[in-house]
């Protein structure tokens, strides 16, 4: 059934049609990895900034406390990430990245931009840049 055509004509309703797709094709491709969007989004956010406790992994994230443990519990059973208790926090756990983590990443990030690449198809090269550029500026105003 097609979708009404004021539903169409609302950007909003776009950006989320899109990001659902988006989704989508993410979770598949990560589906075959054996991970979740959420185990991803840890692991960039460790590659990028470097260890940290649980509770501002979560913070920075926006992953509730306890779907946060849940997370680190799959990827410290997978190898990879480590927990260990802080130096100078004994009541905190610190957590890093693993050589393996490090290895999957690599591979996870083939995966998003397979997904990447599959959900903007459509789009030229130019057109491409132009989405991103457009997405940075509301992601930045709202």
């Amino acid at each position: 059934m097609e979708s009404p055509l004021r539903l169409t004509q609302l950007p909003s309703w776009l950006l989320s049609e899109a990001a659902r797709r988006g989704h989508q094709l993410v979770s598949e491709g990560f589906a075959e990895e054996g991970v979740r969007k959420a185990h991803f989004t840890v692991l960039v956010a460790l590659d990028e900034h470097g260890p940290a406790s649980q509770a501002e992994l979560g913070r920075r994230l926006w992953i509730d406390r306890s779907d946060m443990v849940a997370v680190l519990n799959d990827l410290e059973t997978a190898g990879y990430v480590e927990r260990e208790r802080d130096e100078r926090d004994r009541r905190r756990n610190v957590v890093a990245l693993t050589p393996s983590g490090v290895e999957a990443l690599v591979q996870l990030n083939v995966r998003a931009d397979a997904a990447q690449d599959a959900l903007l198809a459509a789009l030229s090269e130019d057109e491409r840049r132009e989405l991103e550029r457009l997405l940075r500026l509301i992601r930045r105003s709202a």
